[in-house]
């Protein structure tokens, strides 16, 4: 009872500040630059002590291929902390981890910030009832919507 009432606090948060752009993305729009978010929300995850393992820039690796892309960066991040209890409930959950989030811009030039519904992820795997879940959904959160905000 308590993890529904967790989850249906978070969706509540939500609604107004974002939208789902595919199953279990979560998505907020973010009214910074797609190179500003992604660096605040690089300056967001190393301030919360967590671990950055890798920034991966698709639109410069579209580049080099002669092709474009508008604004499409991933950054791959977390900790033991997190990822170890998630990995225990079920250790395929390891394919989706570290956590990644994802600056993109649209075709109206709207930039978003986005990343996987740790409950959708749980739920993939067969451990929708993972204790850690509501954890990593509000950390996520917490994380998203600080880099964001104005």
């Amino acid at each position: 009872m308590k993890t529904f009432r967790i989850l249906a606090a978070v969706a509540v948060m939500l609604v107004s500040s974002l939208a789902v752009a595919a199953e279990g993305l979560v998505a907020l729009k973010s009214p910074y630059s797609a190179e500003e978010t992604m660096d605040r929300l690089e300056a967001e995850v190393k301030a919360r002590s967590l671990n950055v393992f890798s920034r991966i820039d698709h639109a410069a690796g579209a580049q080099k291929v002669g092709k474009s892309l508008r604004a499409t960066e991933v950054l791959a991040f977390g900790n033991p902390k997190g990822g170890t209890p998630f990995m225990a409930c079920a250790q395929t959950v390891g394919i989706d981890l570290p956590l990644k989030a994802l600056v993109w811009e649209d075709e109206s030039s709207q930039v978003w910030l986005g990343y996987n519904d740790p409950a959708f992820i749980a739920e993939r795997h067969g451990a929708s009832d993972c204790g850690v879940v509501p954890k990593l959904q509000k950390a996520l959160f917490g994380i998203a919507e600080a880099t964001v905000a104005r």
